[in-house]
């Protein structure tokens, strides 16, 4: 029900999800770090894993709002995206001349020991409490879209949301950002309509 002529209905939620990093570690600093985010979102979009209608990284979380397949709740795509991601930013981390780079792997194996978990390092907390987000509610779909991109703004590393390059924000500024998102935009008072942006 994505095709263009189409409205979001009740069916068709879309969720908003804050990925943390552990000890909110600033590990997205480096272009290289945030490239491995830049392609996971474009992987999953690709393979009909996700919808993505906002995102933005900052530097020691991920913003999204998206829309997962009918069956499919939020939690299967976090879960995957995380397990996807961990061993691609661990990797990144190895070969970059990053002064923090044995600081950081200390910080995620230790965090990795105190849950007991299998995997050496833990790289992402493990709860985002995923908010539900009533698609037919434009206002509210427009308004979480919006803070979201507000992020780098409040943060001041930017004047405008569409001049960070890292969010969704140019998308909706008419430009084309780094990830394959669906453009929300509102025809009328009612609904919101979603559009292929890229």
């Amino acid at each position: 029900m994505l095709a263009n002529d189409k409205h979001l209905g009740s069916r068709e939620a879309c969720y908003f999800l804050t990925l943390n990093v552990v000890d909110r570690i600033d590990v997205f600093t480096r272009p290289a770090y945030k490239q491995v985010i830049v392609d996971a979102l474009n992987h999953f979009v690709e393979i009909g894993q996700v919808s993505v209608y906002a995102w933005c990284l900052m530097t020691h979380h991920l913003h999204l709002l998206v829309k997962t397949p009918e069956g499919s709740g939020p939690a299967y795509f976090e879960r995957d995206f995380k397990k996807y991601t961990t061993p691609e930013i661990l990797k990144a981390i190895e070969v970059e001349m990053d002064l923090r780079k044995d600081w950081m792997l200390q910080r995620f194996e230790d965090f990795g020991k105190s849950l007991k978990r299998i995997e050496k390092c833990h790289l992402w907390q493990n709860c985002s409490s995923p908010l539900h987000i009533d698609a037919t509610q434009p206002d509210l779909l427009m308004a979480r879209i919006e803070h979201i991109h507000e992020n780098p703004v409040r943060e001041r590393i930017v004047d405008l949301p569409e001049a960070y390059l890292f969010s969704s924000a140019r998308d909706y500024a008419g430009g084309k950002g780094l990830v394959k998102v669906k453009v929300a935009q509102q025809p009328g008072i009612s609904k919101i309509k979603l559009l292929s942006a890229n």
